[in-house]
């Protein structure tokens, strides 16, 4: 039995036609509303078009039973004790003395923080990343994508995060570079997040995945779901959503289908218009367009967007199924240490409500 599943070579999964991502487990979390491809509309997302919920193909491979060991003082420990917080950075590409002040600032008001892994904005691998954040006292969750990094390199990755200690792993397969980011360099996706995912659980960390809500097929979306957590997921955290209860909707359909993670809610986290556009920007996400405009339009839009976070922080905390949310988003296009420090407040102020 291969680790993918799969029982021989021959066997394995075969990518799906017309999928950019060369995706075997789909669909990714980009499709626009339309059905169309996050890299170019028209290209007609395989998932979406005419969807068959027979497409969505099921983990070949035995169910991970037993969920990654966590620590005493862990995120998902405490998750099952009150509301958790997982805290973005943003901080510049290649920075390390700005990533150790915003992990400074927010690390001890966050029960984690997520490093990510954006397309056009390259950054250290993800040990050394992970190495940093533990220095300085942050609780760190390493988002690995499948874009830049070949299998080997993948699981180099995993095994280093795992002898660091690290506790999870964001595994997504990755946004698409467009023809005028870094052209000609080579996009790997030699696997997609699910496979990713049961390649992190295996070694023996926190497999977390996405969900988009928000993004067609959602039928298919539920049913990914599902083949994620068989496969070793043991975390969700979701997109953006518009309002709450498409979440709620979301997550009940889900547990109709057979998934019952514990899910992290994402908040809208911008005080100015670049961070709201940078949100924007990502297919599969919505906001409320009303809320947006109430915080821009605001004579103190820094003010008014903290408490807009955390109000819909509180609002997705009453979603049955969420255990915590996760502050994402900019924040700030005025500098890595206001956007940390805005962060900082949204998480304290959650931290005050729910504990």
């Amino acid at each position: 039995m291969n680790d993918d599943g799969s029982t021989t070579a021959a066997a394995a999964p075969v990518p799906v036609a017309g999928c950019p991502k060369r995706m075997v487990f789909g669909p990714c979390g980009g499709v626009r509303p339309d059905g169309g491809c996050e890299l170019d509309t028209t290209i007609p997302c395989p998932w979406a078009a005419g969807h068959d919920p027979a497409r969505v193909l099921p983990w070949p491979g035995p169910a991970v039973g037993v969920r990654a060991a966590t620590a005493p003082d862990g995120l998902l420990t405490r998750s099952r004790e009150a509301p958790v917080v997982l805290t973005d950075l943003s901080v510049p590409s290649f920075d390390l003395a700005a990533l150790r002040t915003a992990a400074q600032i927010v690390g001890p008001v966050s029960d984690a923080v997520l490093s990510g892994d954006i397309h056009h904005q390259p950054t250290f691998p993800p040990t050394l990343v992970a190495a940093e954040l533990r220095s300085v006292g942050a609780h760190p969750w390493m988002t690995l994508t499948c874009r830049d990094r070949n299998r080997v390199v993948l699981e180099q990755e995993l095994a280093g995060l795992a002898a660091l200690g690290v506790e999870g792993v964001l595994c997504v397969t990755g946004d698409i570079r467009g023809p005028d980011v870094r052209p000609g360099v080579t996009q790997v996706f030699d696997l997609d997040a699910t496979r990713l995912t049961h390649l992190a659980a295996t070694s023996g960390l926190a497999a977390t995945i996405a969900i988009t809500p928000s993004a067609p097929p959602r039928e298919g979306r539920t049913r990914v779901l599902v083949e994620k957590q068989r496969a070793g997921a043991s975390l969700a955290v979701s997109n953006h959503v518009a309002a709450p209860g498409e979440l709620d909707d979301f997550l009940r359909d889900a547990r109709r289908h057979g998934a019952d993670l514990p899910v992290l809610g994402a908040v809208a986290v911008f005080t100015d218009e670049p961070a709201a556009e940078s949100l924007l920007a990502f297919p599969g996400l919505a906001m409320d367009p009303v809320r947006v405009a109430a915080v821009l339009d605001s004579p103190d839009p820094v003010a008014a967007g903290i408490d807009a976070a955390v109000e819909e922080a509180e609002a997705l905390l009453a979603v049955p199924g969420v255990v915590g949310v996760n502050l994402s988003g900019r924040a700030s296009s005025a500098g890595h240490v206001e956007a940390a420090e805005v962060q900082a407040e949204i998480a304290r102020r959650i931290r005050k409500v729910t504990r």
